[in-house]
C-alpha cells in the first residue's frame, strides 16, 4: 500500500518521538528555572525571565529554527577559529531539541509559575513549621500539586510540541515529515503518503491524550470536586 516505505516512514516517525521527548525533557528544566526566577524577589532575574518568554513568544518557530542551527554553528566555529579547533558540525538531532526545548520552555515558564501559585501558601508555611525541609516540602506538598494544576496545560503544550518537530526538516533531520515528502517525490503520490503522516501525528496524539487523562485521574484521587 506505502510502495515499500512504510519501514522509512516508522523510522521517521521513532525519529520525530525522539526529538519530541527530548524537548520535552530540554522545555521542562528551562521552564522550571524561568518560573523560579519570575518568582524569585531578585529584579535582574525576573526581568531576565520575562525577557525570554516575551522574545521567543513573538519569534516563529521556523526562525528561530534556522537561527539556532545557522547562527549557533557560524558562532561555534568562529571560537574554534580562535581556540584552534578543527571545523564542528552541529548535530541536526541535537540542534532540534535543544531550539524546540528552548523554545516551549517560555511557555512551560509561565505554565509552572501559574501552577506554583495555585498552591495555597499556607500548605507550604504549615510543612515548614512542622520541621520539612524546604527540599521535602517541594518534592512532597507543592510538587504534587503543582503538577496537578499544570497538567492540563502540559498536556496541551505536548501535543503542540510533537506537530511542531516537523520544522526540524528543515535542517536536514529525516523525521516523519522528511521521510513522507521523499516517497511523496519518489512515487508522485503525496496525498498517500502525507495522509500516513497525519496518520501517525493522530496516533501519537491520541497515545497521549489517554496518558495524559489516567495521570490527571491518578493526582485527582483523594482531591474534593466541587461541582459549579
Amino acid at each position: 500500500m506505502l510502495h515499500g516505505y512504510g519501514a522509512s516512514l516508522l523510522e521517521g516517525a521513532l525519529l520525530t518521538l525522539a526529538v519530541a521527548l527530548g524537548a520535552l525533557a530540554v522545555a521542562f528544566v528551562l521552564g522550571l528555572m524561568g518560573a523560579v526566577a519570575k518568582l524569585s524577589r531578585w529584579r535582574s532575574l525576573q526581568v531576565l525571565a520575562e525577557v525570554y518568554t516575551t522574545l521567543i513568544r513573538a519569534v516563529p518557530d521556523l526562525v528561530m529554527m534556522l537561527l539556532v542551527f545557522y547562527g549557533g554553528q557560524m558562532a561555534v566555529n568562529k571560537l574554534g577559529e580562535r581556540l584552534g579547533w578543527d571545523y564542528v558540525d552541529i548535530n541536526p538531532f541535537v540542534a532540534g531539541v535543544l531550539t524546540i526545548g528552548f523554545i516551549f520552555g517560555a511557555y512551560l515558564t509561565e505554565v509552572l509559575r501559574g501552577a506554583f501559585l495555585a498552591v495555597p501558601p499556607g500548605q507550604r508555611d504549615a510543612a515548614l513549621a512542622f520541621g520539612m525541609r524546604p527540599g521535602q516540602v517541594l518534592w512532597r506538598i507543592v510538587g504534587p500539586q503543582m503538577l496537578r494544576h499544570a497538567l492540563p496545560a502540559l498536556s496541551n503544550t505536548w501535543l503542540v510540541m510533537i506537530k511542531s518537530t516537523a520544522i526540524v526538516s528543515v535542517i536536514g533531520l529525516s523525521d516523519l515529515m522528511s521521510r513522507a515528502g521523499q516517497a511523496a517525490g519518489a512515487t508522485r503520490e503525496p496525498f498517500l503518503f502525507y495522509l500516513a503522516a497525519g496518520a501517525m501525528y493522530l496516533l501519537f496524539t491520541t497515545l497521549s491524550e489517554w496518558g495524559f487523562a489516567w495521570a490527571q485521574r491518578r493526582l485527582d484521587v483523594g482531591v474534593r470536586q466541587v461541582a459549579l
